[in-house]
């Protein structure tokens, strides 16, 4: 029996319950990593008008929602800050009162070692000129300058309580100094979640207002150009060699292939952003009628977890992984 009509693959999907017996692919809450922005000196969650759904929380508000999120299943919560001050250095992420630490230690006092917290080790957020490293006297990002504040920050992230410390910056070195700092000042146990390959994308938009951001110009000489793929390759080797715990590509569905090629190529977990531009995308044509909302979240979802991410930040996190429960 070599073919049609002996050989029907359509009989492995005549029902739900046969194509869910055969799926190849099968999403899980705990892989999914809510990302969260805390935002200094609001007295009420705001919402994020290009990405519907999503607030820029208060202290109070983070809490609550990360609870919901940890008891739908939900693995990780990568959190963001929003300070009210900023200047050419970033201080306020370095400060120990600072709102991105604080809020950190929120977190780790209400839920303890029950989920993974994770915290954004860049200083785009708190820089008044919105880069991700301190600047020269001609207004490039000093590499080597950012790093001494890298080490710094993580420290400070650390002694907040974070599990994993996530260097989005795209610094040459990053990984290797930050995990010296943190082994030098006792932290041997904290994880560094590397964003290997981060490239210069038109996906980050959305995540440009949540963070109220200053950006003057834009990144393209520190992250990675989106023509390149070998590039990526060296970038995830060498972070590997300098001691990255996980991996990550970002953004993730238009970067499948670097997805697919991490996971070929280490065998440390691989974690992929579904960024603030995919989701808004998906959000807009939704309530445009144009799409089928849920089945979209759940194919792109699919799609990034098929092409070999471990781990996946998105988000719809918490929604999805009570869908996922409710279906079980």
């Amino acid at each position: 029996m070599g073919g049609y009509p002996e050989v029907r693959p359509r009989r492995l999907r005549t029902t739900p319950a046969m194509r869910r017996l055969v799926a190849e692919t099968r999403l899980d809450p705990a892989a999914l990593v809510l990302p969260m922005f805390v935002r200094e000196g609001i007295d009420d969650p705001q919402p994020i008008a290009s990405m519907p759904g999503v607030m820029q929380h208060t202290r109070d508000s983070l809490v609550r929602a990360a609870v919901d999120a940890v008891d739908a299943g939900v693995g990780g919560i990568m959190l963001f800050g929003v300070p009210a001050q900023r200047d050419a250095t970033g201080s306020a992420a370095v400060d120990p009162e600072g709102i991105l630490n604080v809020a950190i230690t929120d977190l780790a006092d209400e839920l303890g070692d029950s989920t993974v917290i994770m915290a954004d080790g860049c200083l785009d957020e708190f820089t008044d000129h919105g880069h991700c490293g301190v600047l020269d006297d001609e207004g490039r990002v000093d590499n080597d300058a950012t790093l001494e504040i890298y080490a710094q920050m993580a420290i400070a992230q650390a002694e907040a309580g974070a599990h994993l410390i996530g260097p989005s910056g795209m610094m040459d070195g990053q990984i290797a100094v930050m995990r010296r700092a943190l082994d030098a000042a006792g932290f041997t146990d904290v994880g560094l979640l590397a964003y290997a390959a981060k490239y210069a994308s038109a996906l980050y938009g959305p995540f440009r207002e949540a963070v109220d951001s200053q950006l003057k110009g834009d990144r393209r000489t520190y992250q990675q150009d989106p023509p390149n793929a070998r590039e990526a390759q060296r970038e995830i080797e060498l972070d590997v060699d300098e001691g990255a715990d996980i991996i990550m590509i970002k953004p993730a569905s238009t970067y499948l292939d670097i997805v697919s090629l991490a996971r070929q190529i280490t065998d440390l977990p691989v974690a992929a952003y579904q960024v603030s531009g995919e989701y808004a995308m998906v959000e807009a044509a939704a309530a445009n009628g144009w799409i089928d909302r849920d089945r979209m979240i759940d194919e792109q979802l699919i799609a990034i977890h098929r092409a070999g991410a471990d781990i996946i930040l998105t988000y719809w996190a918490t929604e999805v992984a009570t869908r996922l429960r409710a279906g079980a």
